[in-house]
């Protein structure tokens, strides 16, 4: 934001010295844009929960038929079965061979039966992984689309090893050798959106939510209290735009007034123009340099700091103890 408007100042300085007849025109153009800023600062995170949640929000065979050409999906993870909450397969994008991969949430109480509300098994991993590293070997970017509360929590997917499906997701797609375009449509919640969200770069949706847990988990663990989710929402930092400002993630898709179900054509085509974008750079770059450029963007979110000659004494002790030195 800081960004825009000091390229605003710089053209306003410009057009004083050289056409001072259009600053009239200019002024109100920035006023609008002011008054646009402020209002989407306005909106609570809790009201884009629940447009992220919004039961007509369009899920990724939405946004496939609208953005990709002959599509045609895959099942399977050729050792369990398949998992209907993360669909996969080839298309065209724009004339290009594509691999694409995202969770998939149903329209009403059958299909959510159906697609398990979009939370996957470890054979939905296991299928991404598959189609991931199929894109690989034929050199096919991989488009993901991410829209999950989490990964499917039941013994049954832990019996099947969910948490070593997602562990090895985010192994190898952090080193496949092409570019991988991550964007996050709804709900991004914790391990089950990393399990196909490590990319190259990573876009959200004007009114998608990522976060560790969900606010409802967030107020009953940390505020003791279920009821205050939506004060746990502002406080825990999950919009499009909080994460931005983190540098967490590199863009953030516009959507129409209202959410993304108010246009769905128009909001296909605003993540269209970002993945025909996002593509250009990266198939640019050989396959070493997407590694290498994919490990550094992780390594550098967050801040660790080391402690001080106190914070190593501290926890020599505590070692020491342990062994019995």
């Amino acid at each position: 934001m800081d960004e825009i408007r000091i390229h605003l100042e710089k053209l306003k300085a410009s057009i004083e010295r050289t056409r001072p007849d259009l600053l009239p025109d200019l002024d109100l153009l920035i006023k609008k844009w002011e008054e646009k800023t402020k209002e989407e600062q306005r909106v609570s995170a809790w009201h884009r929960v629940e447009l992220a949640r919004h039961i007509q929000r369009p899920t990724t065979l939405d946004y496939i038929q609208r953005i990709f050409d002959s599509f045609m999906e895959l099942h399977g993870d050729r050792g369990c079965g398949d998992d209907p909450a993360i669909v996969g397969g080839i298309a065209l994008f724009e004339g290009f061979p594509v691999t694409v991969i995202g969770h998939q949430k149903g329209r009403n109480m059958k299909e959510n039966l159906m697609r398990n509300y979009g939370m996957a098994h470890p054979e939905g991993y296991r299928k991404a992984l598959r189609l991931a590293k199929q894109a690989e070997k034929f050199s096919r970017p991989v488009i993901t689309f991410i829209d999950t509360s989490g990964a499917y929590p039941g013994m049954t997917a832990e019996e099947r090893g969910i948490g070593e499906a997602i562990a090895r997701n985010l192994k190898e797609f952090s080193v496949l050798e092409v570019p991988v375009v991550c964007v996050v449509i709804g709900e991004g919640g914790s391990g089950g959106a990393l399990g196909i969200g490590v990319g190259d770069e990573i876009y959200m949706l004007e009114n998608a939510i990522y976060s560790v847990i969900s606010p409802e988990g967030c107020a009953s663990i940390l505020l003791r209290d279920a009821s205050k989710a939506k004060e746990a929402a502002e406080l825990m930092k999950l919009t499009a735009q909080d994460l931005l400002a983190f540098g967490i993630i590199d863009g953030i898709v516009p959507e129409p007034p209202g959410g993304a179900h108010i246009d769905p054509d128009f909001t296909a085509g605003e993540i269209k123009k970002t993945i025909r974008d996002a593509l250009k750079r990266l198939r640019q770059k050989k396959p070493g340099q997407l590694v290498k450029e994919r490990s550094q963007k992780y390594f550098s979110i967050g801040v660790f700091e080391e402690g001080g000659e106190e914070g190593s004494s501290l926890l020599r002790r505590l070692f020491g103890q342990q062994t019995g030195a």
